[in-house]
């Protein structure tokens, strides 16, 4: 296992969160999100940090890729026959809408499987416009529209390609959850009993661990080398997969699917529920910087309105010289700047991000 190196001697110095994105009102600071944010390279050094990098939270759908890298480790997808399109899909928060139904359909019929299987629950899709044609339809969402059916339906083909029971695929003692336990801890640089199991809202486990190790699997996610051959190849599976179809990972207006969509593929973005995201850097992305790069944050509240989070990260990337005018022109919607507007479209004050990262 990988001898991770630390940012000083012991993180308990360091409040959990920091001031990170605040929103004005004339001249006065209205509200203020908080945020924890690591930066670590492929070898485990911490590069930067804001807040406490050690603080200890679920990265919960930012672990997807993660979650789908056992299925691809024992050569799943070229088992069942399936597509990048297909893996991109598997690691996604989908949008739900009808092609991304679709897919995963496709990848059911290939492995044998039928929605009916699924164990994430329904929720209206989360493109409005697809969740309005539903309605006006009449017909109900079902398990497929869920934004986790690609990670579900991957984790019942890992079951299937294994002779594994299918009818409890979530139970974390199940040999699904387990490999994914295991291989997760590896990527982080983590024995499986240091990792903290909760139940995510698809009702599938979730892992929790510092900001610190998490972006430490987002880099090697970049930068797989040094991993063992088969490991690597999987990572650069995943890594190609989700780049090359951003689409599939997210959806009409998605941060992630955006920001994929004008990074030329050295750059992957995952974002997880309660306003956590991650973020893998290809090498030589950071200037100055050889290997790959990983960033997890958190945003301490939530982030309810997803105003902070996307500007949190163009904002780490603009210090760390990775947001070029092209990035930071083609995403200025997302930030780091903001215009914030009443309901007359008037400019009444801006968001704007209120950190600057602490090197290692």
């Amino acid at each position: 296992m990988a001898q991770l190196l630390v940012w000083g001697d012991h993180p308990d110095p360091w409040p959990p969160y920091q001031p990170a994105y605040e929103l004005t009102r004339g001249d006065l600071v209205e509200s203020i999100h908080h945020a924890a944010i690591a930066v670590v390279d492929a070898r485990g050094n911490l590069l930067a940090a804001h807040g406490n990098p050690f603080v200890i939270t679920y990265p919960r759908s930012s672990a997807k890729p993660f979650q789908a890298l056992p299925f691809v480790e024992d050569g799943g997808p070229e088992h069942f026959g399936l597509t990048p399109r297909e893996l991109a899909v598997i690691c996604a928060s989908h949008s739900g809408t009808d092609e991304h139904a679709r897919v995963v359909a496709g990848i059911q019929a290939k492995v044998g499987l039928s929605e009916s299987q699924l164990l994430c629950g329904t929720h209206p899709p989360l493109d409005a416009a697809t969740a309005d044609a539903l309605k006006a339809r009449g017909e109900a969402p079902t398990p497929n529209r869920h934004n986790c059916s690609g990670k579900h339906t991957g984790m019942l083909a890992q079951a299937v390609l294994h002779g594994w029971p299918t009818e409890n695929y979530i139970d974390p003692g199940h040999p699904v959850q387990q490999r994914i336990l295991y291989t997760f801890a590896e990527m982080c640089g983590l024995d499986p009993g240091a990792v903290q199991i909760g139940v995510d809202g698809c009702s599938a486990p979730n892992f929790a661990v510092s900001l610190y190790h998490a972006a430490f699997a987002y880099a090697r996610l970049a930068d797989p080398r040094g991993l063992p051959p088969k490991r690597a190849a999987a990572l650069e599976a995943i890594f190609s997969a989700m780049t090359a179809h951003p689409f599939m990972v997210g959806g009409p207006g998605r941060f992630d699917t955006l920001f994929m969509e004008v990074a030329g593929g050295r750059m992957l973005a995952k974002g997880g529920a309660e306003a956590y995201q991650g973020v893998a850097l290809r090498p030589g992305t950071v200037p100055g910087v050889e290997g790959g790069v990983g960033i997890a944050l958190k945003i301490a509240d939530g982030d309810s309105k997803d105003r902070a989070r996307p500007a949190v990260v163009l904002e780490v990337l603009r210090q760390l010289g990775v947001l070029d005018e092209t990035l930071a022109s083609k995403l200025a919607s997302f930030g780091p700047k903001t215009t914030v507007t009443n309901w007359r479209k008037i400019p009444v004050g801006e968001g704007r991000p209120c950190f600057v990262l602490e090197g290692g």
